[in-house]
Order: C-alpha cells, then sequence, then structure tokens
C-alpha cells in the first residue's frame, strides 16, 4: 500500500502552471527519489505534500485519507534552503519545532536527548544555532525532521554542506529509519546518491512525471545491450561483433538481435583468450536522467 499518492495534481502560478497533471505513488517503507532539474516543478509538488500550498485540482492521499489540516505531525520535511532561527539556541529550538509537531514537552525532550547522544552532540544544546558550523546545522535540521518519529520523511538536499564522515552518518540514518518502518521522499540533483540510497524514482520535467518506476527496472530499460570484456594477453579477433570501444586490454561489444552475452564469451575462450573479468555495462541513472530532458526540451 502507498504512503502516499498524487492523483492528477495540477497546480498553476499565474499563466505558469507549475505541476502538470502529475500522479505517482511513494510505496510503504522505500526510499523515493523525486528527481527533475531546476524549475522542473519538484518543490511546488513539496509544498502541496507538506500542505504549504494547496493543488488546484487533483487529489493527494496521506496513507490513504484525503490530505487534511492534521496530516502534517505526520511529515517530516527538511527543506533545503534551511529553516532554523539563528538566534535561538540548539536545545530551545528542537523543543519548540518538536511541540510545533504535536509532541509535549515530556516527550519532545526524551526525543531530542536520544537524537543529540545518537549523533554525539549533547553539548550543543545551549549553543546558538548561528555558532554552529553548516555541517552542524545540518545535523541539528535533520534532528528537527525526524525527532516526533514521522510516518513521511522529505528530503531536499540533505547533504549540502556535510563533510563524507557526516554524509555517511546521515545516510546511515536515513537507513535505519526506512528499516523501522518510515517512508522517505528524497529529492536531490546528485544522481550517484540517488543510484546508492533510493529504491524507487520518479522524474519530473516541466511540471509532468516523465518517468517512474525502480531504479533497476529503470536502468534495465536503458540499457543498450553492451558489454565489456577485459583479457590478459593477445587481443582476441572481434570482427564478428559490433565493437564500440577498446584499449590493449579491454573491448567494449554491443550485441546485434539474436546475439547473447554467452556468444561473446564462447568466442574470446575459443581463441585460448584468458579472461580476467565480462560484465553487462548498465547505464547510469545521470546518463538516463540527461538523454531524458533533453530529448523532451
Amino acid at each position: 500500500m502507498a504512503i502516499l499518492s498524487l492523483k492528477n495534481v495540477v497546480k498553476q502560478y499565474h499563466n505558469h502552471k507549475a505541476v502538470d497533471d502529475v500522479s505517482f505513488d511513494v510505496e510503504k517503507q522505500r526510499i523515493f527519489g523525486l528527481l527533475g532539474p531546476n524549475g522542473a516543478g519538484k518543490t511546488s509538488i513539496i509544498r502541496i505534500i507538506t500542505s504549504i500550498t494547496g493543488a488546484d485540482s487533483g487529489e493527494v492521499l496521506l496513507d490513504g485519507e484525503l490530505l487534511n489540516g492534521y496530516h502534517p505531525r505526520y511529515i517530516g520535511y527538511m527543506p533545503e534552503e534551511r529553516g532554523l532561527y539563528k538566534k535561538m539556541k540548539v536545545g530551545e529550538q528542537l523543543l519548540y519545532l518538536a511541540q510545533l509537531k504535536g509532541l509535549s514537552t515530556k516527550d519532545a525532550k526524551l526525543k531530542i536527548d536520544y537524537w543529540l547522544k545518537k549523533f554525539e552532540i549533547t553539548e550543543w544544546w545551549h549553543k546558538k544555532v548561528e555558532e554552529l558550523s553548516k555541517g552542524m546545522q545540518q545535523k541539528i535540521q535533520f534532528v528537527a525532521t525526524v525527532v516526533h518519529d514521522p510516518k513521511l520523511i522529505i528530503l531536499d538536499e540533505p547533504f549540502t554542506g556535510l563533510d563524507p564522515i557526516n554524509t555517511n552518518l546521515i545516510k546511515e540514518e536515513i537507513r535505519k529509519l526506512k528499516e523501522n518502518g518510515t517512508s522517505i521522499i528524497f529529492s536531490t540533483h546528485r544522481m550517484e546518491q540517488v543510484e546508492e540510497i533510493c529504491e524507487d524514482i520518479v522524474l519530473i520535467n516541466g511540471g509532468q512525471v516523465m518517468l517512474e518506476g525502480t531504479v533497476a527496472q529503470i536502468k534495465q530499460d536503458f540499457k543498450e545491450n553492451t558489454y565489456r570484456l577485459e583479457f590478459e594477453g593477445p587481443e582476441p579477433n572481434f570482427d564478428n561483433f559490433k565493437v564500440v570501444e577498446k584499449s590493449e586490454h579491454s573491448v567494449v561489444i554491443q550485441l546485434q538481435d539474436g546475439e547473447e552475452g554467452n556468444d561473446i564469451l564462447k568466442h574470446a575462450v575459443n581463441q585460448g583468450c584468458h579472461i580476467i573479468s565480462f560484465n553487462e555495462i548498465l547505464p547510469s541513472l545521470n546518463d538516463i536522467f540527461i538523454k531524458q530532458v533533453e530529448a523532451a526540451n
């Protein structure tokens, strides 16, 4: 069952249709990539999901119910433009934000204490936000996003400003949240992060859905039947195949109709080739993203 469903959602600003008949589902306990170039409509969609703005038409359902005024407390949103109050102390700010999501003072303090201990930053409670580095502020923003145990978390460019160690720390927490039942929407321009983290994606361009599905299936759908063979010794003769790239110890072959990967292996073995590795080349999400957006434009 889907934790979130958008059905024929439309949002227009003056003469610009930012969201144009968009429909997609985010399944429960999945990490879902919301992708698209600048101006594609991603931010407008997120604002509708979080009830910051309303759709002009269409339906948004959270856990099977039409979106209503109570639902924001079940959603955690970490915007790309961070929203911390610079002059407030970390503890006071987290307490305030947690109470806005419906937690009592007692429960909020327990939850905040849990996360500060987990990140080994309990000494930050009395520090003002402006005293923290961008990376430290990012950690506080993440805690504010998840402290109320939301059903759905929306993370917009969550790794901006983080060093590699803290990036891995947040990635690990994202995976743990997912394993414990949370559903996560991950919005970013970094396609390598999408491939590493996301299970499903939707690609938005010009306010419309261009592509939707699991990461694995989309990569299969866009593959070009190319294989890389690495070898030692003299180069085998591959005149019977379509060679698209080769170097001293490797060759890339694109299969034609009726050919199979095993045909390449058999041909190499029959020539006495010492094979080091053989693998199918799947397109990266970055390649697919660029091709789809360029084709649409």
